[in-house]
């Protein structure tokens, strides 16, 4: 399974290159231009037939995980978070660091020892560490470096009733919804982007929508799901098994209403479900494609994931599929009826 593939390669911010290798192989058949930018972003041209518009698809292809910081006397490794990783859930998960793939466990001081007042806190990043298995720093520097990568050692499957598992859901969902876009051709010119650094900013999304400059973007993702009793619904921000989340703003942009508009009338005619968040907390890379050169018109597809930026995620894989019968539908939309007006 290409989702499988995507989640169980290892890529934070800034260290995207067997990610984005992995992508390159799948779209090299169907692609007619493929390039990699200055700062790391994929770039994919897929001709149309009549080529009287350009229309720009985006995901991260990076995750959020943890960087070596250092190496302690003992052989233990200091971390920093990379990207929007939530501490608390942090100690005892298995990782794996480097281009080796090194086997480690966050560590952190054990309860047993923890004053009542540390016992009441979760362990800050500062007080964790990976634990690879080293004597003390010089065998640990034998085995990695500085700067290396941390990544979460998660195990994709199927869960449950129609339910998927894994790591790194936000965003290898919307990486593997335009691999699939690009084996269609169009009348139109289809750019699939995959950007980089996103989970630290945004960063690489604002530089490939300046190079490509579309006539309408659309960012893929993976997005927030907390439908878990006995949370409010409205408090619930999406739901697994409802349907694509068709995005109408969020804290980094106001989408294009046209967008919204054509998104939700070609779900409705095809017979696809879809759904609003009822949250407008986190951005994704629409934010910054938003506010590129004079203003560029997107908005997001998302797939609800349950424990966001956590070691592990789960999807319903029906709100996967769904999420590309929408994109799908969107641009043969185009092709159909042009632009959204």
């Amino acid at each position: 399974m290409l989702l499988e593939k995507l989640s169980m390669t290892a890529g934070v911010p800034g260290h995207e290159d067997a990610v984005r290798d992995v992508i390159a192989a799948e779209i090299m058949k169907y692609a007619d231009e493929i390039r990699v930018d200055s700062m790391g972003n994929l770039i994919a041209l897929r001709k149309g037939r009549k080529r009287d518009a350009k229309v720009m698809l985006a995901a991260h292809m990076d995750e959020v995980g943890l960087v070596v910081w250092s190496i302690d006397p003992s052989g233990l490794l200091k971390v920093k978070a990379c990207g929007g990783v939530d501490t608390r859930v942090l100690v005892s998960k298995s990782v794996r660091v480097g281009p080796k793939m090194i086997p480690g466990v966050i560590g952190g001081k054990p309860i047993h020892l923890q004053k009542k007042e540390e016992r009441d806190l979760p362990i800050p990043m500062e007080g964790l560490y990976v634990d690879i298995g080293a004597k003390n720093k010089e065998d640990a520097s034998k085995m990695v470096e500085l700067g290396d990568q941390v990544v979460f050692d998660t195990q994709f499957e199927s869960i449950g009733t129609g339910r998927l598992k894994g790591k790194a859901l936000d965003d290898r969902v919307g990486c593997a919804h335009i691999i699939e876009a690009l084996k269609k051709q169009h009348d139109f010119d289809l750019y699939g982007v995959f950007t980089v650094q996103e989970e630290v900013g945004l960063r690489g999304a604002q530089v490939a929508a300046w190079a490509v400059n579309p006539d309408l973007g659309l960012v893929l993702e993976g997005t927030t799901a907390h439908d878990v009793y006995p949370t409010e619904e409205h408090k619930s921000s999406t739901f697994l098994g409802k349907g694509p989340v068709i995005v109408q703003m969020d804290a980094s942009m106001f989408a294009e209403p046209k967008l919204v508009a054509r998104l939700v009338e070609v779900a409705e005619a095809r017979g696809i479900p879809y759904q609003h968040k009822t949250t407008i907390s986190g951005g994704t890379d629409a934010g910054r494609i938003r506010h590129t050169r004079a203003g560029l018109p997107v908005t997001a597809v998302s797939v609800p994931c349950r424990y966001i930026h956590s070691p592990v995620s789960i999807i319903d894989e029906n709100d996967f599929k769904n999420a590309g019968k929408l994109v799908e539908a969107f641009l043969d939309s185009i092709d159909e009826r042009g632009l959204p007006r």
